[in-house]
């Protein structure tokens, strides 16, 4: 009774904990590109969408509803039912594994990095999440004696799973193969009562299915077919460290025991501690090998989660047969685990830290910008003529815009990065799909940063196919130009003539992260399609170090870049150097360019961290 009465209490205080703390990076934290996007279908209400069933923009409609248009309103759905996976994983361990087995379950749910997080974004992992432990709870008692009252569980957690996600296909599959294998699963299933759940649960789907079969298997096809290769690759070797990292790496060890004791036949278990080693086994090992064949370009590693969630009573219950000092380390480290994760999420959400990652992998791109975009849109639209049209050029810049300066209507242009995420067909289905000139004035944004450098050159011919020779960008600097966007004033209708772009540039020296020394010199090459490059300035800190000698040979970039039509190729390279001046202090500092084109046009970008030294005799300002 001791042992239980302080398990109770740890999980309790560790789960108001976890859900302060969540509160609090929740209203801090800026919208994810995702989110807007599921804010921008919540306001186009409908049973199902092109990407996703309709439980994840009910959700976020329902949080704006109630608590107003902010991102803390937004999640709040999702922080409830996050907040509600631990006390199932607690109901589950105790009803089957011992009082204090289930409290410490609940009490390393909260921890784990990969469910502790969870409702902090306003994404279906939170659903999807409750959907699965309702169902695992109803499976547990279910295959120790059917009643009505589980029977009823399961179906709502079926209808909830089938509304939150196409992966909760998988999560049916696996619990009814777990049930097949054992012979009270069986009887279950064979039973009229077992159906009505079933029924339940399959009926949930009906939105998703119509939706499909009205618009061409449109959403089935991206999440099955377009976004996977379906063909061997290695990525799949990453799953063991990837989840190591996400459910910290003596929890992992732990669990993986916790799946052979329960799932292996030979062992005389009883029933419900059998269907969750099975249910954990099979997911666990069936996402392992879909990882060598499918998406390795987007997130996955949140995909086992169901397994972990089914392991985690057995895995508390062996915890307590370990050395002592391996169950500290356990706790330790799972505890470590849950700092670094909100610890990053509260990196995203302070400004002067994500500054401070700028230029580096690590940096944000996904959350930032957007408030700063949005003030210089509305002060770009002020003086442009009544009635003009903002574009957006993806569905990203589209969602992310709408949501800070409250329109859902945004249009956007094709892009990539719409059919990539699966969103084409439901922007084209609300009509703001634009792929050609309008036929009045109209503000586009235009976020280079979500292309890949070497396929941005392809996409601004695009853009210079649908509308035209673009004028002159304003540049929109965020972060010291570690995210920048571009504002196009566009006339009414095509212009004509050559084919103007924004300017492309690189830096070939220093490298990033580099020694710039107190003899500085800096070499690249900069091309403008259309009106070329009249000159180029090298800027620290957005101060100008010097201006750099333009016009060097550089013939490897009109190789390399072969749709150029800049026709100073290949005398494009650049090369400036000098004494660093005197307000240049030792340290990190943000080295970019400035480029001029002919046409008057002026650009900052190109942007990399370099480090200066302290220098005896610098010159002065």
């Amino acid at each position: 009774m001791r042992n239980e009465l302080r398990a109770r209490r740890v999980f309790a205080l560790l789960w108001a904990a976890g859900c302060l703390v969540k509160l609090a990076v929740a209203a801090q934290l800026p919208l994810f590109v995702d989110e807007a996007f599921y804010w921008q279908e919540g306001r186009h209400l409908a049973p199902a969408y092109s990407d996703l069933p309709g439980m994840t923009a009910w959700l976020v409609r329902l949080g704006t509803w109630i608590g107003g248009e902010n991102t803390l309103a937004l999640r709040m759905p999702f922080l409830l039912m996050g907040a509600l996976v631990p006390l199932y994983v607690v109901r589950i361990g105790t009803r089957w594994f011992g009082a204090a087995a289930g409290w410490h379950a609940g009490s390393l749910a909260v921890l784990m990095p990969l469910s502790g997080t969870l409702g902090v974004l306003a994404l279906p992992d939170a659903p999807l999440a409750l959907a699965t432990v309702l169902c695992l709870h109803a499976g547990t008692h279910l295959v120790r004696q059917i009643s009505a009252l589980a029977v009823l569980e399961l179906g709502i957690g079926m209808a909830l799973g089938a509304l939150s996600h196409y992966r909760f296909g998988g999560v049916l599959l696996v619990g009814a193969a777990a049930m097949l294998c054992l012979p009270n699963g069986r009887r279950f299933l064979a039973d009229p009562r077992g159906w009505l759940a079933v029924a339940l649960g399959i009926l949930a789907w009906a939105p998703l299915v119509l939706w499909n079969l009205e618009h061409g298997d449109a959403g089935v096809r991206f999440q099955m077919v377009d976004r996977h290769p379906w063909a061997l690759h290695a990525e799949g070797l990453l799953f063991l460290p990837v989840q190591a990292l996400m459910v910290t790496p003596l929890l992992l060890a732990l669990m993986v025991q916790a799946a052979w004791r329960c799932a292996w036949p030979a062992r005389a278990l009883r029933p419900p501690w059998r269907f969750l080693g099975l249910f954990g086994a099979i997911v666990a090992v069936g996402i392992f090998l879909l990882g060598f064949f499918t998406d390795v370009e987007r997130v996955s590693f949140h995909w086992p989660l169901p397994a972990w969630l089914a392991l985690l009573p057995m895995a508390t219950l062996l915890l307590q047969a370990w050395p002592r000092r391996w169950r500290v380390a356990t706790w330790a480290t799972t505890a470590a685990g849950a700092l670094l994760a909100f610890g990053w999420l509260l990196t995203v959400s302070v400004p002067a830290v994500r500054a401070e990652l700028a230029g580096s992998k690590y940096y944000p791109r996904n959350f930032v910008g957007w408030d700063q975009l949005a003030d210089e849109v509305r002060a770009a639209l002020v003086d442009m003529p009544d009635g003009t049209v903002l574009v957006g050029d993806s569905f990203k810049v589209g969602a992310e815009l709408g949501f800070a300066i409250g329109d859902p209507d945004i249009r956007v242009l094709p892009h990539p990065l719409n059919a990539h995420h699966g969103r084409s067909p439901q922007l084209e289905l609300w009509g703001l799909l634009v792929d050609q000139p309008l036929d009045s004035h109209a503000l586009l944004v235009v976020s280079p940063s979500d292309m890949q450098y070497k396929a941005l050159l392809q996409y601004y011919h695009s853009l210079c196919g649908w509308l035209g020779p673009l004028p002159p960008p304003q540049v929109v600097d965020v972060d010291g130009l570690a995210q920048r966007f571009l504002l196009f004033r566009l006339p009414p209708g095509r212009a004509e003539g050559a084919c103007t772009l924004p300017a492309m540039a690189w830096i070939d020296a220093p490298s990033p992260r580099a020694r710039l020394g107190c003899d500085y010199e800096v070499r690249g090459w900069a091309f403008k399609d259309g009106v070329g490059v009249s000159a180029v300035e090298v800027l620290l800190d957005g101060r100008v170090l010097g201006g750099a000698e333009y016009g060097l040979d550089a013939p490897f970039v009109a190789e390399y870049w072969r749709n150029s039509t800049d026709t100073t190729h290949p005398r494009v390279g650049f090369a400036a150097s000098g004494r660093l001046p005197g307000w240049v202090q030792p340290g990190s500092h943000r080295l970019a360019l400035r480029v001029h084109g002919r046409d008057g046009s002026t650009e900052d970008g190109w942007m990399q961290k370099v480090r200066t030294p302290r220098c005896a005799a610098q010159v002065p300002d």
